[in-house]
């Protein structure tokens, strides 16, 4: 009850806040600049620069913010990066050349990389096979609501949930976990999925792709409905039977938005993290550089020098993708 009262005071502060800056900025900006005054001329100047003034009342906050907690932090982690455990020695390019030669930063390298092979293209293939099905039905509505419900719970409580899916008990235990469970229906031996090296990391995958394909849906379905009739309708009068229709036409046409969707999905597997921390803690070979990245840093010591390093190799994996992934959605926005 008192982490609901805290949940609910917090965004009743915030709300508020908010609010009061606001109001109180743009009233404070009139005061400053009043345009009801007895000499025309004048008045229409404050208005004028009252008009320049209140877009950064509204962006100050933001750039603060961003300033702060992203702008601040990714500088001061690239310094970070050249400078020993505790950050008070400078050690130039040796945590960068310790990551070349440690093993488990490539096999964190070698699992995020299977990750992005995986996740991306599972989780964009279902939301786009789904958003053309669940067009064609009645109930359509209602299967994209459900498929969606996944994106409202948080990675943990996902892992959560699926932590139960791959449950284990002993040999001859009832087994509580659906895939144990099914897996003895069928005649089988019960496993203890998350620990089976190399695979486990597919049983953790299932649970982003679970995530994320209620996103893609969304936003392919969106782009599907936006197709001309009339390219399909000329398809229709040509022949075309669905398949053809769904892969020639319907596609070829929404290739921008998948490519959107695919790279947003792609920068998020880059920093995926949640997931690992509560399913296995990188064990079992399943480490990826985000949760390497927490054990270095706030972990054994902590030593934040290398644990810098393996968040500046993040950045330098995600940044090009965002900046292709904004000037892509950039383009389709204008070709709207």
């Amino acid at each position: 009850m008192e982490q609901l009262l805290y949940a609910f005071l917090t965004i009743v502060v915030g709300v508020g806040g908010a609010i009061a800056y606001f109001y109180g900025s743009n009233l404070l900006l009139d005061r400053i600049f009043p345009g009801n005054v007895a000499d025309v001329a004048k008045g229409a100047r404050n208005i004028r620069r009252a008009n320049m003034v209140r877009p950064w009342l509204f962006l100050g906050p933001a750039f603060i913010s961003l300033s702060v907690y992203l702008v601040y932090p990714l500088f001061s982690s690239i310094a970070y990066s050249f400078y020993n455990r505790s950050g008070t020695e400078f050690v130039g390019l040796a945590n960068y050349r310790w990551m070349v030669f440690d093993a488990e930063f490539r096999e964190s390298i070698f699992n995020n990389m299977l990750w992005l092979i995986v996740v991306p293209t599972f989780a964009t293939l279902f939301g786009l096979i789904i958003a053309a099905l669940t067009d064609r039905i009645w109930w359509g509505n209602i299967a994209k609501s459900l498929i969606f419900m996944p994106m409202a719970i948080s990675f943990v409580g996902a892992s959560v949930i699926w932590k139960f899916v791959y449950e284990y008990r002993d040999s001859g235990a009832e087994q509580i976990g659906i895939l144990n469970a099914l897996v003895i229906y069928f005649g089988g031996e019960p496993q203890i999925w998350i620990t089976l090296p190399f695979w486990n990391n597919f049983f953790l995958m299932v649970i982003l792709v679970w995530i994320q394909t209620g996103f893609a849906m969304v936003l392919l379905s969106a782009a599907l409905r936006g197709i001309p009739e009339e390219t399909i309708e000329a398809a229709i009068i040509d022949g075309a039977n669905p398949l053809q229709i769904f892969m020639k036409i319907k596609v070829p046409q929404i290739w921008g938005t998948i490519a959107v969707v695919w790279t947003t999905i792609t920068i998020l597997v880059l920093k995926v993290f949640d997931i690992v921390l509560a399913m296995t803690n990188g064990q079992w070979k399943t480490q990826v550089l985000a949760n390497l990245m927490f054990d270095w840093m706030f972990r054994g010591g902590g030593d934040f020098g290398r644990g810098a390093a393996i968040a500046v190799v993040i950045m330098g994996m995600v940044v090009p993708i965002m900046i292709w992934n904004i000037r892509n959605a950039r383009r389709e926005m204008e070709g709207h």
